[in-house]
């Protein structure tokens, strides 16, 4: 079981999720990716994945998680003990994303709400204090990331496997080229 975990104000739409899903179904394994819309509060989100992935044994498990999706796949990681591959991850994103608050809207819906304080604190009080387990977490980083500074994920993930691709962008442009990779780790 694979699941696509999407980054702030994204969905399951996303073109990564799309990608992944359609990958799958040509295999004819459609069933076996999924790629949920969350919340947008943490702690609904992060529950949300753990019940999508509670009946699964945890090495038949494989989170995928993008920007702030990556942080929720590190926490679900070190909690749940699956594999987890992070693709231009979010590190400590309840410091980073203090410029966010305020009124939001999601990108694939109209849906709108506020990002609050109380977002933050979720995250901060589910924030793992450190990586117990660097061989279950890949990192895949590009240096052209305009929104994230990738430096910041190759030095926490640092005991972590790390693919670093030079230019690209945060919606990591290459993304279709490790795909193969992903699926292997």
């Amino acid at each position: 079981m694979l699941v696509y975990i999407h980054g702030f104000n994204s969905s399951g739409q996303s073109s990564k999720a799309v990608i992944l899903r359609d990958w799958f179904a040509r295999t004819g394994q459609a069933e076996h990716c999924v790629t949920p819309d969350l919340p947008h509060r943490p702690a609904e989100a992060l529950a949300l994945l753990e019940h999508i992935i509670a009946g699964y044994p945890a090495q038949q498990v494989k989170l995928v998680g993008s920007s702030l999706g990556g942080f929720y796949a590190t926490v679900l990681s070190e909690r749940l003990g699956v594999k987890s591959v992070l693709i231009n991850p979010a590190v400590h994103p309840q410091i980073l994303m203090r410029a966010a608050l305020g009124p939001q809207r999601f990108y694939h819906s109209d849906e709108t709400y506020t990002f609050t304080e109380a977002h933050l604190a979720e995250m901060a009080e589910m924030a793992p204090a450190s990586l117990t387990h660097p061989e279950r977490v890949l990192l895949l980083v590009e240096t052209g990331d305009e929104v994230l500074d990738y430096r910041e994920a190759v030095a926490y993930y640092s005991g972590c496997r790390q693919v670093i691709v030079t230019g690209g962008d945060h919606g990591f442009r290459s993304f279709v080229e490790h795909i193969p990779q992903l699926l292997a780790f």
